[in-house]
């Protein structure tokens, strides 16, 4: 099995080299950067399996450098910020981040963190066991393809179209829309949605949920999502 290989772009010299040292005991290939500018170097030349960004770090802040790196990639980005309820983590989700972990953080948490977003995307080529399933609601089963008025969601060959059009994805993105493909019409609560596409069997921070929905909005339709208030959100049949 191949090495994963971890951007890590952080400032304090103490937690990069703390963190840097239990990732690669984890067997994590490490590369760690201080700061923005150098980070988005180094993606560049390394093109790492995901990246591992503090928010506040000096030349360009995390923020920034995750819009950078998803204009040019798909690849996994976890935030660090060292507050849950800044407005930041936010930002850096809003800015294409799949993930985020608060500072101060038990290196286990992150190493949980960082495979959970690695399985996520491994198993981004189409459905799997317990994941995203196909509807019996009419489609084209055969051939994969879910059509939802001027929405087409290939289900085997990962991409969607809106109108005839290409509409790009991350595979976070595209996971969400599989699942609420798999259920047009039924509201899927949040902790459902962060069990099965971010792979949390445990609560996490719905703001994850509600920032992803919001993306992926913009890029299929605002009408297309609907918010069921306390209860979660449903595909429009």
């Amino acid at each position: 099995m191949a090495e994963t290989h971890v951007l890590f772009v952080e400032d304090d010299d103490v937690i990069r080299e703390a963190t840097t040292l239990a990732l690669e005991r984890d067997g994590f290939v490490v590369t760690a950067m201080p700061d923005g500018l150098s980070g988005l170097e180094s993606f560049r030349a390394d093109r790492p399996d995901i990246a591992l960004l503090d928010v506040m770090v000096p030349g360009m802040d995390g923020v920034s450098l995750c819009r950078r790196i998803r204009d040019e990639s798909t690849v996994p980005v976890i935030m660090l910020s060292a507050r849950a309820d800044s407005i930041d983590v936010v930002l850096g989700l809003e800015a294409g981040a799949d993930d985020y972990v608060t500072k101060p953080f038990d290196g286990s948490v992150l190493v949980a963190r960082i495979r959970a977003v690695l399985r996520r995307f491994d198993h981004s080529g189409g459905p799997q066991n317990g994941g995203p399933g196909t509807p019996d609601d009419g489609t084209d089963g055969e051939r994969g393809v879910l059509s939802f008025g001027d929405l087409e969601v290939d289900t085997e060959g990962m991409e969607v179209r809106k109108a005839g059009a290409a509409v790009a994805l991350t595979p976070t993105e595209m996971r969400l829309l599989l699942e609420f493909s798999s259920a047009p019409g039924t509201v899927l609560s949040r902790d459902r949605l962060l069990e099965r596409v971010w792979d949390y069997d445990w609560g996490g921070d719905t703001r994850v949920v509600d920032v992803h929905v919001q993306r992926l909005r913009t890029k299929i339709g605002q009408d297309r999502i609907e918010t069921v208030r306390g209860f979660g959100y449903k595909l429009k049949a």
